[in-house]
C-alpha cells in the first residue's frame, strides 16, 4: 500500500504543513486508521477511498492526529487532493464526503488548489481568566469558532506578538475543545499576507499546528469584515510558516494554497 507524506499550503519542501494521506479501496476499522497516524506522527493523516458513481460525492475522506479522530482539515485535503490529482486518480475538482459534509477541491491553472469549505460561525465571548497568563498575551478579543474546530479564536495587539509568543501548552488545554488561534493584522501588507496567525492544539495532540486550514475558515470570515474585504491572505507564522489566500462567499470560505509530494513509500503493516 502506497503511503505519501505531502507538504501542503506550501510551493517547496520541508515547509507548509506536512500531511500522511493513504489511498484505500475502504475504510479498515478505527483502530488502524488511529495506528497509522500515530506511526506518521504528523498533525494529520488523511485516508481516503473512491465512492460508487453518481453520487454527490466522489471519496470518502478521513482525518486523524496521532491522537484522535477530527472533524475538519484542511491541510490534509489539500494534500488528499494533490496525489488524486497528480496520480491521475481523479480529474477535475474533487467532491469529498466528509464529518463536515461534501468538500469540493479544485485543481487551478497556476498548479494551486481551492478547497470550498463551510465557514465558521464566529460567537463573540468574554475573555477567559487565565488565557492571557497561558497565552503571553492579552488577548484584545475572543470568539467561538464554532463546532467543526472547537477552538478559541484569540486577537492580539499586533503582529510581533504572534511572532513572540511562547505559550504554556498544557494550560491552554483547558479554554477550548481543540486549541488557540492566535490572530493580528499584518503590520506590512505589501509583504504579500493580510493577517498573521499562529494555533495551537493541545487537546488533539498538536502543541502548534504549522498551516491550519481549518483555522482560515474562521480568520477569513473575521479579518475580511476587519478589512472590508471577501479576498484576503493569510500568514500562519510557524517555524515552517507557510500561505492561505482566503475569499469568503457567505457561508462558504475558499482556501487556496499549493502541494508538494516529499516522500512516497510502501505501508507493510
Amino acid at each position: 500500500m502506497r503511503i505519501r507524506i505531502v507538504d501542503a499550503f506550501t510551493d517547496r519542501p520541508f515547509a507548509g504543513n506536512p500531511a500522511g494521506v493513504l489511498l484505500l479501496d475502504s475504510f479498515p476499522d478505527d483502530a488502524w486508521l488511529q495506528n497509522v497516524a500515530r506511526e506518521v506522527n504528523h498533525a494529520e493523516t488523511a485516508f481516503t477511498h473512491r465512492l460508487p458513481d453518481g453520487g454527490e460525492a466522489d471519496w470518502a475522506l478521513r482525518w486523524f492526529t496521532p491522537t484522535t479522530e477530527v472533524a475538519l482539515c484542511g491541510h490534509a485535503t489539500l494534500a488528499a487532493a494533490h496525489v488524486l490529482l497528480g496520480t491521475g486518480a481523479h480529474e477535475g475538482p474533487v467532491r469529498f464526503a466528509t464529518r463536515s459534509g461534501v468538500l469540493i477541491a479544485t485543481p487551478d491553472a497556476d498548479g494551486s488548489i481551492t478547497l470550498d469549505f463551510p465557514t465558521a460561525p464566529l460567537t463573540p465571548v468574554e475573555i477567559p481568566d487565565g488565557v492571557a497568563e497561558a497565552l503571553g498575551a492579552q488577548p484584545l478579543t475572543t470568539l467561538d469558532t464554532g463546532p467543526n474546530t472547537g477552538d478559541l479564536l484569540v486577537e492580539v495587539a499586533d503582529e510581533k506578538t504572534v511572532l513572540g509568543l511562547a505559550p504554556d501548552h498544557k494550560a491552554l488545554a483547558r479554554y477550548s475543545e481543540r486549541g488557540i488561534i492566535a490572530t493580528a493584522r499584518a503590520e506590512d501588507p505589501s509583504r504579500g499576507y493580510d493577517f498573521v496567525s499562529r494555533c495551537f492544539f493541545p487537546n488533539v495532540g498538536i502543541d502548534e499546528d504549522p498551516v491550519t486550514g481549518s483555522a482560515h475558515t474562521a480568520l477569513a470570515p473575521f479579518w475580511s469584515e476587519r478589512l472590508g474585504r471577501p479576498a484576503l491572505t493569510g500568514l500562519q507564522a510557524s517555524p515552517r510558516s507557510g500561505l492561505v489566500r482566503t475569499e469568503v462567499r457567505g457561508d462558504r470560505t475558499l482556501l487556496t494554497g499549493h502541494a508538494v509530494t516529499v516522500i512516497e513509500g510502501e505501508l507493510l503493516a
